[in-house]
C-alpha cells in the first residue's frame, strides 16, 4: 500500500497573489490531478489510496481552499478561478500528462480547466459533474437536505452509507458546515448558465461517468454533459449514485486506468 504524503504549496495566481493550497499525494506513475466534490477531501482519499495501490499511478488531491479548516482567500469566489488555480498548480508542480478527474463539483472544476487548453493535461474526466443546466432535470437543491436526505439523493443503496449525526463529534460537524458554506461560495445554485455553450470548446480527451441512481444530478445531466463536449465518451455505472468513488471503487478505477492510459502523451508505463 502507497502511503500519503500531504503538505502546503503555495501558488501564484494573478489577481489572487499567493494561495495556500493543501495537497496529498501518492503512489508512482502516470500523474492523476483528483478534485473532490461538495463533501471535502475525505470524499476521494480512500479511493486515491486505492487507485494509486492498484494502478501505476501518482494520485493528486488538492483540498479546494476553505474546505476541511483551510483558508480561502476573500477574493478567491469562483469556479473558474479554482480551475485557474489548478492550472497554475500544475505549472508549479511541473507535471505533464496529467488526467484530471473531477467528481461532483471537481467535475465542474475539471470541466473549467478543460476550458483553459492547458498544455500540461492530457485527458479529463468528469464523474457526476455538477454545473450545467438541463430542462426538466435541475440539479437538486443541496443546500435545503440535512445529512439523512443528502445519503437518499447521493447513493443508490442509502442506509450502508447513511451518517447520525449523533454520532459525530462537535468538531466534524463544523467541518461539515463549513465546507458547505465554502460550496455555497464556489457553487451556489450548482449550475452555471454559460457552462453548457461553452462546453464545446474542450479539445481534450474527455470521459463522462454516471451512477445511473444518481439523484443529485441526474444521468440525463450527465449525457447532456457528453453530447456538448466533442468526442466525449460517456459511461454509466450500474447500481451507483453520486459519488461513484465511494460506492463502486473497484469498477470505476479500471475506466479511469484504461482511459488515461489510452490518451497519455508520454507512454509507455508498466
Amino acid at each position: 500500500m502507497n502511503s500519503s504524503i500531504t503538505r502546503t504549496v503555495n501558488v501564484e495566481l494573478p489577481g489572487l497573489g499567493s494561495v495556500a493550497i493543501r495537497l496529498s499525494e501518492r503512489g508512482e506513475g502516470r500523474p492523476v490531478l483528483l478534485l473532490h466534490g461538495g463533501a471535502g477531501s475525505v470524499s476521494v482519499t480512500a479511493f486515491a489510496d486505492r487507485f494509486a495501490a492498484e494502478r501505476h499511478v501518482r494520485v493528486s488531491t488538492p483540498t479546494h481552499p476553505g474546505f476541511d479548516g483551510t483558508e480561502r482567500p476573500e477574493s478567491l469566489t469562483a469556479i473558474g478561478e479554482l480551475a485557474a488555480l489548478y492550472a497554475a498548480l500544475l505549472d508549479t508542480l511541473d507535471l505533464t500528462d496529467v488526467t484530471v478527474v473531477g467528481n461532483s463539483v471537481g467535475g465542474w472544476i475539471a470541466a473549467e480547466l478543460a476550458l483553459l487548453h492547458p498544455d500540461r493535461v492530457s485527458s479529463v474526466v468528469l464523474v457526476d459533474a455538477v454545473g450545467i443546466e438541463v430542462p426538466d432535470h435541475p440539479i437538486i437543491d443541496f443546500f435545503v437536505l440535512d445529512i439523512s436526505q443528502v445519503a437518499d439523493f447521493s447513493y443508490a443503496d442509502p442506509d450502508t452509507y447513511r451518517i447520525d449525526p449523533a454520532q459525530l463529534s462537535p468538531a466534524v460537524l463544523q467541518v461539515m458546515a463549513a465546507n458547505r458554506g465554502t460550496l455555497q461560495v464556489y457553487g451556489g445554485s450548482m449550475v452555471d448558465p454559460t457552462l453548457r455553450g461553452r462546453l464545446p470548446e474542450i479539445t481534450l480527451p474527455t470521459l463522462v461517468i454516471w451512477g445511473d441512481a444518481d439523484r443529485v444530478t441526474e444521468p440525463e445531466n450527465g449525457r447532456a454533459f457528453a453530447d456538448a463536449i466533442p468526442n466525449a465518451e460517456f459511461v454509466i455505472m450500474k447500481d451507483t449514485g453520486h459519488l461513484p468513488q465511494i460506492e463502486s471503487p473497484a469498477e470505476l478505477i479500471p475506466l479511469l486506468w484504461d482511459f488515461a492510459d489510452a490518451h497519455a502523451v508520454g507512454k509507455p508505463v508498466a
